[in-house]
């Protein structure tokens, strides 16, 4: 089995694959100020209500785009599971070139998820993830990365309605069913979950311009993320949503370089 970890700066998100198939996945908090043994404590009980073993963990796998939780979580597992894992970085084969300015710039999760949907499509691309913040990444068809947008995440732009307007409440994140809304929540539901939908597509409509005037085939657009079937449901540009594309990256990643 492969233990694969994606760190994010809302939530770590495990999974455990046996073969080419995610077995079980979980989601932890993020934060930096738990040691490596409070992690530890809480993988171990996450590992033991599924009659997992460590010693039935053949490698381990890390993305992060955290870089201040890293000491915790690579000395538990060296202390629980007394491997060292691989950490998304450079020096580690992926098979996508990268064409950003400064390579090391690209976060570890959107390398990630280039790997996952080339593997899986091989044929030019639009990664939506709709994380913390949303990225968006464009993959040509020869898996080169040539770069993205990065927007804030729908969670974000709610919290800062929440705690910068003094009479509007805290909503969930749900779509009404019309736009002229006749209440306050249902009004704030609208404008963010409308207005993300409408950004996703112009994005989305911009891109893939830019990509078929340099000879790109039209892009297939996937989304991944917490919220990517929200915003899908009613999206005119989102083709496929794959929930675990970061977990099953880490996978193929681990499968490249496990030697």
């Amino acid at each position: 089995m492969v233990f694969v970890l994606d760190v994010g700066n809302t939530n770590i998100v495990l999974g455990i694959y046996k073969d080419k198939k995610l077995m079980v996945d979980w989601r932890l908090s993020t934060d930096h100020k738990r040691s490596s043994d409070e992690y530890g404590i809480q993988v171990r009980q996450l590992f033991e209500q599924n009659n997992i073993k460590a010693s039935d963990i053949e490698g381990i796998i890390i993305s992060s785009v955290v870089p201040n939780i890293m000491y915790s979580l690579e000395h538990m597992i060296r202390k629980y599971f007394n491997q060292n894992p691989i950490v998304v970085g450079p020096g580690v084969k992926t098979g996508i070139n990268i064409k950003y300015d400064n390579p090391k710039e690209v976060g570890a999760d959107r390398i990630v998820n280039a790997v996952a949907a080339f593997e899986t499509y091989k044929k030019s691309m639009i990664i939506i993830d709709f994380g913390t913040a949303t990225t968006f990444c464009a993959i040509t068809k020869n898996g080169d990365y040539l770069g993205g947008t990065i927007c804030p995440g729908i969670k974000i732009s709610s919290d800062a309605l929440f705690e910068r307007a003094a009479k509007l409440p805290r909503v969930e994140l749900v779509k009404p069913d019309t736009v002229i809304c006749k209440n306050t929540v249902a009004s704030m539901q609208a404008g963010i979950v409308c207005g993300y939908v409408g950004q996703v597509d112009y994005i989305v409509d911009k891109m893939k311009k830019e990509m078929m005037a340099k000879g790109e085939e039209d892009p297939i657009v996937i989304a991944t993320g917490g919220l990517a079937t929200l915003i899908a449901q009613d999206s005119q540009t989102i083709d496929k949503v794959e929930p675990f594309l970061t977990l099953d990256g880490l996978r193929m990643i681990y499968e490249k370089n496990k030697e």
